[in-house]
């Protein structure tokens, strides 16, 4: 299993922030590889990706949700992958996102990848988007503040 943490500071509030990481529908305008995500429910995405000439498409659950807190999944078919996005007020107008993801790399081209730190580069420079993304913006495109308890 491969780990990759990392956070980033964006300027804006904390509700801000998290708001717009509950729209999972927008990812692919920061997230590279990212093609479309499709909300299923409240709690169960659709993915599809193309990473490294890999296409993939699966299914991904809401483990937990609290807002202005936390989001953690789990994919549920295909890729083997789980996560966390935190939020942590840093001033009235400024949070840290700090995302920390765990996949199974499956082909020897993926693993390699891991083993070099292209996961960890790929997941800053996604962070670095979403800070981009949010403050050129300066508000959410939508938000979802329901809860969802960890079972």
């Amino acid at each position: 299993m491969t780990s990759v943490t990392e956070s980033v500071d964006v300027d804006v509030d904390i509700s801000t922030a998290y708001n717009q990481w509950t729209q999972f529908e927008s990812f692919p305008e920061f997230m590279n590889g990212v093609e479309s995500i499709r909300q299923v429910d409240d709690t169960r995405t659709h993915w599809r990706t193309s990473i490294g000439g890999v296409e993939r498409e699966f299914d991904t659950e809401i483990t937990e949700q609290h807002p202005d807190e936390r989001v953690a999944w789990k994919s549920t078919d295909g890729t083997s992958h789980a996560g966390v996005v935190t939020f942590h007020r840093l001033g009235d107008n400024q949070t840290r996102v700090t995302a920390q993801i765990d996949w199974q790399p499956d082909s020897v081209v993926e693993k390699v990848g891991a083993a070099l730190g292209v996961d960890d580069r790929q997941v800053e420079s996604d962070l670095r988007r979403f800070k981009t993304f949010i403050e050129k913006r300066g508000a959410e495109t939508g938000a979802w503040r329901g809860n969802v308890d960890h079972p």
